[in-house]
């Protein structure tokens, strides 16, 4: 014992930053990589959680290529992330310019922009479900006072989707303000101050300065904002459910169907297990292609 003190005493300075973040990375051990260690292990069984696994090798990924469900669900994420993200990071991006500036009641707006952002997914799919309601719903009270005939917004394979998206908007362009502010407020003034001497012009200033220096915050906003998308439930779940039809069904809803509600934990796990890969490859490629523009 007296041996085991004085090896800890010699390398304690090395030793003790290990055990403060030891839990941490017992928490992400047990909570993170064990579960998607075993997402992939009964991706290879037919489980149904009671009884025991029968292994099935390859079995579900086969029935994966063959299901039109999945390839309507992985279109629909597609549609969904690609109908939110560039759209909420250009209002992010130019609300932040605005709410950088010096303007009257600079913080009362950014926090009026902020607040979707805290609440609740499940509230605001009802909140905005009543809006979208085709006969005392605001939206169509607003068309019908200009003429225009209401829409029944979520009973429409054409209009459910992008109802939801006009939702996500609402609710993700505040959190991608609040970084792109971050970001603006870490660029020098000096750095606009020396274009203004050349001649620069606001757009020029903007283009040349603000954007390249936002590259790093554009990267971040950008992966986050992918994920965000194709990881959607609650809110889809809350509004649609996934119809009308399949015209609302995501990959992460189709899971959490064929996983919880059938009870076909190996064919969901599959799912989840291919949704993890694709989402591995996009995130590589957004920050293999941030480094490359640096």
């Amino acid at each position: 014992m007296p041996g085991l003190m004085s090896w800890y005493q010699k390398r304690s300075i090395k030793i003790a930053p290990y055990l403060f973040i030891a839990p941490n990375i017992l928490l992400f051990l047990v909570f993170m990589i064990f579960p998607i260690l075993f997402t992939f292990y009964i991706s290879f069984h037919k489980w149904t959680i009671l009884g025991k696994p029968d292994f099935v090798g390859l079995g579900n990924y086969y029935q994966l290529l063959t299901d039109n469900v999945f390839w309507i669900s992985l279109w629909n994420t597609l549609y969904y992330t690609l109908g939110t993200v560039p759209f909420s990071m250009a209002l992010g991006l130019a609300g932040a310019i605005l709410l950088n500036r010096k303007i009257p009641l600079r913080a009362f707006f950014r926090g009026v922009f902020f607040a979707p952002v805290v609440v609740s997914l499940v509230a605001t799919g009802l909140i905005w479900s009543w809006m979208y309601n085709p006969n005392y719903g605001l939206f169509n009270h607003l068309l019908q006072f200009v003429g225009i005939e209401g829409v029944n917004w979520l009973s429409s394979t054409t209009w459910a989707m992008p109802a939801v998206i006009i939702t996500t908007l609402w609710v993700r362009t505040g959190y991608c303000l609040v970084i792109y502010l971050a970001g603006l407020q870490a660029i020098p003034e000096s750095l606009y101050e020396a274009a203004e001497i050349d001649g620069a012009n606001a757009w020029q200033k903007f283009w040349y300065v603000t954007l390249p220096l936002l590259k790093h915050t554009t990267t971040f906003v950008l992966v986050i904002s992918v994920i965000y998308g194709f990881m959607v439930f609650d809110l889809i779940y809350t509004m649609t459910n996934g119809g009308p039809g399949h015209s609302t069904t995501v990959i992460v809803q189709y899971i959490y169907q064929k996983a919880f509600v059938e009870g076909d934990m190996g064919y969901g796990s599959a799912l989840g297990a291919v949704l993890f890969l694709i989402m591995m490859v996009l995130v590589a490629i957004q920050l293999r292609l941030g480094r490359e523009k640096g």
